[in-house]
């Protein structure tokens, strides 16, 4: 190995440490500092859990946490269902009639921005309600938001993991006497469980954090966590904040480390 391609290897390093360092540090930081005694930010004055307490006694909070966790599960189920159909019939079906309109309407939110796709579901919404007096702003209205934006996720993942997957298994299924809906549920499903699961986690962390989408459609009684920590981190940082961000990326750490697990081992049984 001569000199040359250890400077290389070791420069590639250094440009991948300071990468993680840019991406990782902040939250490092917040962590650490969710202990802190102080109130003061970026004040270290010693090893405390008191924000933590606190925190157990902030209904603002927890109550937002609570209904963000709950439109999270929700958003991410319904777009991961409905990502997969739609990813499905783009990928198998290649001609029928609309089908370029169906493939830009899917794809539409992930190119527009989040202020133009909340401000036309709120203006739809709204017409609605006039005429047939539902639904009211709140956790529905931010749940279909959450669902159209993360289908579109969800379809892309979806989709080129199934332009991947080899059709000879589902020819062969059928050639067996297998009907369509028994290839799809029997083998396709069984063959894209690590996109499934990738999509969902995809999708709920995306609507775990949203903050925009759910400015334009909640209503009262029905701030989610982002915009609880928003509204709060004008008036000053709080050091509560820092210890509710903690506790959401232990759990979505834990919800991460768990879905690899699983995909690992659906992998590995799927080699033997």
């Amino acid at each position: 190995m001569n000199g040359q391609t250890i400077i290389e290897r070791w420069f590639g390093r250094g440009w991948l440490s300071l990468g993680y360092l840019f991406l990782y540090l902040p939250i490092v930081v917040l962590v650490v500092f969710s202990f802190n005694s102080s109130r003061q930010d970026m004040v270290w004055s010693g090893f405390s859990t008191q924000w933590y307490a606190e925190l157990l006694r902030d209904s603002e909070i927890i109550g937002g946490f609570a209904l963000s966790l709950r439109i999270a599960v929700m958003s991410a189920s319904a777009a991961v269902v409905l990502g997969t159909f739609a990813a499905f019939v783009l990928n198998r079906y290649r001609r029928f009639a609309g089908r370029v309109l169906f493939s830009g309407m899917v794809s539409a939110p992930l190119v527009m921005p989040e202020v133009i796709i909340g401000l036309s579901l709120l203006l739809m919404l709204v017409s609605v309600q006039k005429v047939f007096g539902f639904p009211e702003r709140g956790m529905f209205t931010i749940w279909i938001g959450h669902t159209l934006l993360g289908m579109a996720y969800a379809t892309v993942v979806v989709q080129s993991r199934l332009q991947e997957m080899s059709k000879s298994l589902e020819e062969a299924a059928m050639d067996l006497g297998c009907r369509a809906h028994q290839v799809f549920f029997l083998v396709t499903l069984p063959n894209i469980t690590q996109a499934l699961a990738s999509a969902w986690l995809l999708t709920f962390t995306l609507s775990l954090d949203d903050v925009v989408l759910s400015a334009f459609l909640s209503g009262p009684g029905s701030t989610t966590m982002p915009l609880v920590i928003f509204s709060r981190a004008r008036l000053g940082l709080d050091p509560r904040v820092n210890a509710v961000a903690a506790l959401t990326i232990l759990v979505v750490s834990v919800g991460v480390i768990a879905a690899s697990i699983m995909m690992a081992r659906a992998a590995r049984l799927r080699q033997q």
